[in-house]
């Protein structure tokens, strides 16, 4: 008895990763899903996921969106990296000592008192008033590609293997954009560091 319902938890535990397909779709949300960067999995199968129908109901803002999901996970892949090696090495100065700040989850409060943090919001203010905004307007009227700033000097030549990092960095991004959630949770519960156990 414990064997049949065991064999029937996993079978329908496993069913939980199986991809379905929805009955039906407009024709309208298909065409904006299908101009998303990042919109394959790993098994090669169509993977779009958009359960709130944005893509849809506001698709002249798709653009933006797209600036926003790359802006996100580019900052979220330096904040895994960051936030990590910051429980090893810290730059030169005595207010960001590991005598002054044992944990990193505590340099934000810390460094909140002393006041690097305001310049911090200072430099990031300026770049998105400076380069961001005028970007996303250009993005919007579709003068360039979301996330592109024309740094492609070691970017690949061929058009097919461009698109592969594009994907890879989508979905990269969308991993760190879980993950410093997860390193930043588990660091406060636990109270440890790297790797945060």
């Amino acid at each position: 008895m414990k064997t049949a319902a065991t064999l029937i938890a996993l079978a329908t535990g496993a069913s939980a990763f199986t991809g379905t397909q929805p009955a039906s779709r407009s024709t309208a949300m298909r065409a904006a899903m299908d101009k998303m960067d990042g919109s394959i999995d790993l098994r090669g199968k169509e993977f779009k996921f958009d359960p709130l129908k944005l893509a849809e109901t506001y698709e002249p803002f798709l653009p933006w969106f797209k600036e926003c999901e790359i802006r996100h996970g580019r900052t979220a892949m330096l904040a895994v990296v960051g936030f990590i090696a910051t429980d090893f090495v810290r730059i030169p100065g005595e207010m960001y000592s590991f005598e002054a700040i044992p944990k990193t989850i505590d340099a934000h409060d810390a460094l909140l008192k002393s006041g690097p943090m305001y310049q911090l919001l200072l430099f990031i203010g300026l770049f998105d008033f400076i380069i961001t905004a005028p970007a996303a307007v250009a993005a919007s009227q579709g003068e360039r590609e979301p996330g592109d700033f024309g740094w492609t000097y070691f970017a690949p030549k061929d058009p097919a293997k461009m698109q592969r990092k594009k994907d890879s960095e989508i979905l990269n991004g969308r991993l760190a954009m879980c993950a410093i959630g997860g390193i930043a949770t588990q660091s406060v519960i636990t109270g440890h560091g790297f790797p945060y156990i």
